[in-house]
């Protein structure tokens, strides 16, 4: 029930037992809180609140708390409220506000000498000011001639200064939150790949196949493998197969900072594999500098530079590893495969490095083994490759053919 508060006369005592008890089942409420407030104000006054005992403080208070619909705890602030004042009033909430310093009239000045000079930096721009006022004793330029590069920056950000302006602010990127920006340290451990993406040409706006090349840094061991397209749909199967035919463990993923790597998705695949995730550092091309490498010596002088459909891609995978997708175990009945060729028949050199005198590091490649040949040089090889894959198997694949045998079959 809304009830317009107005009390055609004072009720006693004894009549605010009675309505007391008898209006449980009903309920009040006031239009406004100020009407409300203003009604309380007058029942204090009216019954002479603070002079009575304490029993009948507990009555007007009940019929207070019945009329307004108010909590306990607000009316006795209320009450306490008119204790001090003698007043119940509705107080609005001040906010507190710093003095600006700075007008509308010097962010205008910042506008037009932003737009003169074509939105220079925070630094430059207070320069400016500065040179204004000091240097050629422009007075509306006094305030502005002390501001700080942070506190114009602000400015800047002002829908004021926005709506003012004839200078257009690009798009920032967004910093990408996947991956680390470092270079992997495997510490002489196999199981730290590289990866890379080839793309196979394009003929009349078409593009071509994509080879996705992974190699491993301590042992050069190499899986390649070909996509279609280089969306998610494409590309994760592929990688998950790729990752599955080395035979040992896979540690760690380290990509440059293309978007075909540097996504959720595959960020989501490496977490599950517990593989961590790496791309390379601004300044630093050596980072790919294996995988690109092998990108030009083993990838364009077996497929060439030419276009490739990409309903093609099929075969070429097929070409590269003959053992079907998402196999459990490395398998070594498989023959004839590219991929097989890479590890177990084509020798790569490894380097030996020396420092000289003045500190400078020199690399002499020197040593030319296989993949495997390598993996078998590490100490205690075993521990490193995966449950269900031995040094025998590996051997069986590598010992089955010659190196040349095995060129003219792949």
């Amino acid at each position: 029930m809304i009830l317009l508060m107005t009390d055609a006369r004072v009720m006693s005592i004894d009549e605010l037992k009675a309505f007391l008890a008898s209006s449980n089942v009903l309920t009040f409420k006031g239009d406004s809180r100020e009407e409300t407030y203003g009604w309380i104000e007058r029942v204090l006054r009216t019954y002479r609140y603070f002079s009575r005992p304490r029993s009948e403080k507990g009555l007007i208070r009940s019929y207070m708390q019945k009329i307004t619909g108010l909590s306990a705890a607000q009316l006795t602030r209320l009450i306490n409220q008119f204790r001090r004042t003698r007043h119940v009033r509705v107080y609005t909430y001040k906010r507190h506000c710093f003095p600006t310093r700075y007008t509308r009239e010097d962010q205008l000045l910042l506008a037009e000498v932003d737009d003169a000079h074509e939105r220079l930096s925070g630094k430059a721009t207070a320069a400016i000011f500065k040179r204004e006022y000091e240097l050629f004793g422009k007075e509306e330029f006094k305030r502005l001639s002390n501001i700080s590069v942070a506190h114009l920056y602000r400015l800047r950000q002002s829908p004021f200064y926005r709506n003012h302006t004839l200078t257009i602010e690009k798009t920032k990127p967004s910093s990408c939150q996947y991956g680390e920006r470092r270079r992997p340290d495997p510490q002489g451990k196999p199981g730290y790949i590289r990866v890379d993406t080839v793309h196979q040409g394009d003929l009349s706006g078409k593009k071509g196949v994509y080879n996705i090349n992974t190699i491993d840094e301590v042992t050069q061991w190499e899986v390649i493998g070909c996509v279609e397209k280089i969306s998610e749909h494409f590309l994760v199967p592929v990688l998950k197969d790729l990752l599955s035919q080395y035979p040992f463990a896979i540690k760690g993923f380290h990509s440059d900072n293309g978007s075909e790597y540097v996504n959720g998705v595959v960020v989501q695949l490496l977490n599950k594999l517990l593989i961590e995730f790496t791309k390379s550092r601004a300044r630093h091309t050596n980072d790919q500098a294996l995988v690109e490498g092998k990108n030009g010596s083993i990838i364009r002088k077996q497929m060439g530079h030419w276009h490739i459909p990409q309903q093609e891609a099929a075969k070429i995978q097929l070409f590269y590893s003959a053992r079907g997708i998402f196999p459990s175990v490395l398998i070594p009945q498989a023959k004839e495969t590219f991929n097989t060729y890479l590890n177990f028949h084509r020798p790569c050199g490894f380097a030996t490095e020396t420092v000289d005198k003045k500190g400078k590091i020199k690399k002499k490649y020197e040593t030319y083994l296989t993949p495997f040949e390598k993996f078998r040089t590490l100490a205690n090889p075993e521990q490193f490759l995966k449950e269900g894959v031995t040094l025998d198997q590996l051997e069986q694949i590598a010992c089955s053919y010659s190196d040349t045998e095995y060129a003219k079959l792949m």
